[in-house]
């Protein structure tokens, strides 16, 4: 088990870690760094199960360090699980399993996909008791709250069951696995929806959906009411508000433009003694954004140089390591296949503790 992190701080290693990865691969690294605070978990829950949401003790959760998810599919998806006590008795524990799906095709096999996760699910619980000894009289299985969280562009519409995939006689229905699956799709879900308790966790997703935009006074007008917001947070909220300023950073860097950065510095500086982010953490992601853009990591990316990552890289290295001979890495470099690994690289040259460790990391 990996119990949650306090909601109330947020360490600058946090921030560190997560520009470190963030923008190889952005919509995995971001989603799973937003519900590693409960916080956030409470608002997606808000959103798409709020029925369920009082009686779920978020203060108590859990992440279940485990991913049922194939080599082959994690490029599209990602998943999460976690386990938190039910308010209702003191002993009933249930587990939330959320597949984040990124691709932006619909999968309509989407509620055999779930039933076979949550079948993996329990049977870890089987292969726990059985090497524990556990007398199969004492066998409880824990409950399940399925959750897809999609960020696709793609309008979703196969109702997620295993019913719809079978043409069943209406003698035969009950002989059908049936449960219920919660689901956010980020592009079909209204402001209003998203926003039902002003929870962070709602107000970035409203700018999530407009990550793709063409036009820039949409994304910027929906950061200004963003911050407009900032101004009557609730104290509980604060932590997860410095941690919506961070995902907002890499955001704006991995989609957006330069000129659209300066707006959100500015929206962050009009709420900084607000948020209580210190200028420590602010200098750190203003620095991180501004390398990341001045050495025309945007535009090599965006024009699928490999030659200006490597290059933009091995800048970064020898202004931090000035005695040593970086060049010696390029050949290395050179024969990373995964352009996405190739693209977290810069950032994470501005934050490896020591050459040695960069040279280390990306012979793995």
């Amino acid at each position: 088990m990996v119990y949650f992190r306090r909601t109330d701080v947020l360490d600058i290693n946090e921030i560190v870690s997560f520009f470190r990865g963030a923008l190889g691969q952005f919509a995995d690294r971001s989603a799973k760094w937003l519900l590693s605070n409960s916080e956030n978990l409470r608002g997606l829950l808000e959103i798409i199960g709020e029925n369920l949401v009082a009686s779920l003790d978020f203060s108590r959760v859990q992440r279940v360090n485990t991913t049922f998810i194939a080599d082959n599919l994690r490029e599209q998806e990602s998943d999460l699980v976690f386990l938190l006590p039910f308010r209702d008795t003191d002993e009933t524990e249930v587990m939330i399993y959320i597949l984040i799906e990124h691709q932006s095709t619909v999968d309509p096999i989407m509620g055999f996909r779930m039933f076979s996760y949550m079948y993996h699910i329990w049977d870890q619980q089987r292969q726990q008791w059985v090497a524990e000894g556990v007398p199969k009289s004492q066998w409880r299985f824990r409950p399940i709250i399925p959750v897809v969280f999609y960020t696709g562009k793609a309008e979703w519409r196969p109702v997620i069951s295993m019913e719809t995939l079978m043409d069943v006689p209406e003698a035969l229905r009950r002989f059908v696995p049936s449960f219920e699956t919660l689901f956010l799709g980020i592009q079909g879900e209204s402001d209003a929806n998203l926003l039902k308790t002003e929870s962070p966790f709602g107000w970035l997703m409203t700018v999530l959906k407009r990550a793709d935009t063409p036009d820039p006074s949409v994304f910027v007008s929906v950061l200004e009411t963003l911050g407009d917001h900032i101004s009557d947070m609730k104290e509980s909220e604060r932590a997860a508000w410095v941690q919506a300023v961070c995902y907002l950073y890499a955001l704006v860097i991995h989609k957006r433009s330069v000129g659209e950065r300066a707006d959100l510095e500015r929206v962050v500086s009009e709420h900084q003694r607000t948020l209580n982010i210190s200028q420590e953490e602010v200098n750190l992601m203003q620095t991180m954004a501004e390398h990341y853009l001045q050495q025309g990591i945007e535009q090599g990316i965006a024009r699928g140089a490999r030659e200006a990552t490597i290059e933009n890289t091995l800048a970064i290295l020898t202004t931090r390591f000035p005695h040593a001979d970086v060049t010696v890495l390029k050949p290395i470099l050179e024969a990373i296949p995964d352009l996405d690994r190739l693209k977290a690289l810069p950032v994470y040259a501005l934050t490896v503790p020591s050459l040695q460790d960069f040279q280390q990391d990306i012979r793995t």
